[in-house]
């Protein structure tokens, strides 16, 4: 669903309108468009635990944020379930980055095809970009695009099984799903 706003035609106009409204919308060119809300507790626990591996596993040098952070995109304005991005003691009053390092979302049935197609063209497009993460709510499985060594992104790698680990070369780690999944599956 679309919320018509025609005063909104800049990303930062966006950001500003968008600040401390009830419910949850994006804004892809130039369309503000509504999101999903009132997640499945599953959704929320594997957001947390993402996000409290990141935490702990990287140097204080990377901030580590979860769902109502955004990210610029060449498209607009995206709020992804877990983002990294250097943590240089910028302006923490800020409503956006455009230094994503690594972007993950947390497949819904109403998110597959967005999560896999739009996000996906367009978190890989960001420069800083190094990991763009899709974790299934339902299984121990992950689809991981990387910054290759030429700079561009493949072609995602799919990861399953509870016992595997996630090679987050370009921010230093390895991150295992059994923690993401505990309990869960």
């Amino acid at each position: 669903m679309n919320v018509q706003a025609p005063a909104i035609r800049t990303v930062d106009d966006f950001l500003r309108w968008n600040e401390g409204r009830e419910g949850r919308r994006e804004f892809v060119r130039g369309r503000i468009v509504e999101m999903m809300t009132g997640g499945t507790r599953r959704h929320a626990k594997m957001m947390l635990r993402l996000a409290t591996a990141l935490q702990s596993m990287l140097p204080e040098r990377f901030s580590v944020t979860a769902a109502d952070y955004a990210v610029r995109t060449p498209l607009g304005v995206r709020y992804p379930d877990v983002l990294v991005e250097p943590d240089d003691e910028g302006d923490d009053r800020s409503l956006a980055t455009n230094r994503a390092l690594f972007v993950a979302e947390i497949l819904s049935p109403s998110s597959l095809a967005t999560d896999f197609g739009e996000k996906a063209q367009e978190y890989t497009a960001l420069d800083t970009l190094r990991h763009y993460l899709v974790l299934s709510q339902d299984e121990p499985r992950a689809w991981l695009w990387s910054r290759g060594d030429d700079g561009a992104f493949g072609k995602p790698e799919m990861i399953a099984g509870a016992d595997e680990v996630l090679d987050l070369s370009g921010l230093g780690i390895r991150l295992p799903l059994a923690g993401i999944y505990r309990g869960i599956v």
